[in-house]
């Protein structure tokens, strides 16, 4: 039976097997590879890191991040084969788990950058986009950076926060007419794995932490 290290983040293997997951995917996705292998490939990497974070879960916030985790894997699943709505829908309910996490975990020393982050962010989304629906979804996603970064959890989770809002300010940028980059093809995925990545490393790092410290002082 496995069981949870004393020292350390739990389950690294599993948590190796999703960022090869998620890493591998980029360079498949350039290839015109079958549809349905591809889009199980591409749930694979954000699925397994919800996986791995509800193995790690020894309370509310470590089940908080497992499902937010797992409401993204599913938007990287339904945006592709629901339609952009279906998968927007999951993504928000993710940014409003997250919010709530961050929440839970707030740190009043940093309110005035997050909530600068909270109202730059759709203002973003409306300058690029001029569109009312793609500005609604941005609070969400806004208000769960403004609030990473006003969290007491560690300065990576706020840079995976920020990653996020970047990728998702790629995708409208490419449904702008006049937009003819190819950065959006470039870095979308990279930024929002990564950012992912980094959100489930960073919170879970710190959930342990704090359970050690816990079991510490029990045993004094």
């Amino acid at each position: 039976m496995t069981t949870r290290p004393s020292s350390g983040l739990p389950y690294p293997l599993f948590l190796a097997a999703a960022l090869v997951a998620g890493v591998s995917f980029w360079p498949a996705s350039h290839f015109a590879l079958p549809a349905v292998p591809m889009l199980a490939w591409k749930g694979a990497g954000v699925a397994m890191l919800a996986g791995w974070a509800a193995l790690c879960a020894h309370e509310r916030n470590g089940w908080l991040l497992a499902a937010v985790l797992a409401f993204g894997a599913a938007g990287d699943v339904l945006i592709d084969s629901a339609g952009l709505v279906a998968g927007a829908g999951a993504f928000l309910i993710g940014h409003l788990i997250a919010l709530l996490l961050y929440v839970r975990n707030r740190d009043t020393r940093r309110w005035v950058v997050g909530a600068a982050i909270a109202v730059l962010v759709p203002l973003a989304a409306y300058a690029i986009t001029r569109d009312l629906t793609a500005t609604l979804y941005s609070l969400g996603l806004g208000g769960m950076a403004g609030a990473a970064w006003a969290s007491r959890f560690p300065r990576i989770v706020a840079c995976g926060a920020l990653m996020f809002v970047a990728s998702d300010l790629l995708i409208f940028w490419q449904f702008v007419p006049q937009a003819s980059s190819f950065l959006p093809r470039l870095l979308v995925w990279p930024l929002y794995f990564g950012g992912q990545a980094l959100i489930a490393y960073g919170v879970v790092r710190t959930l342990e932490a704090r359970k050690r410290n816990e079991d510490l002082h029990h045993r004094l």
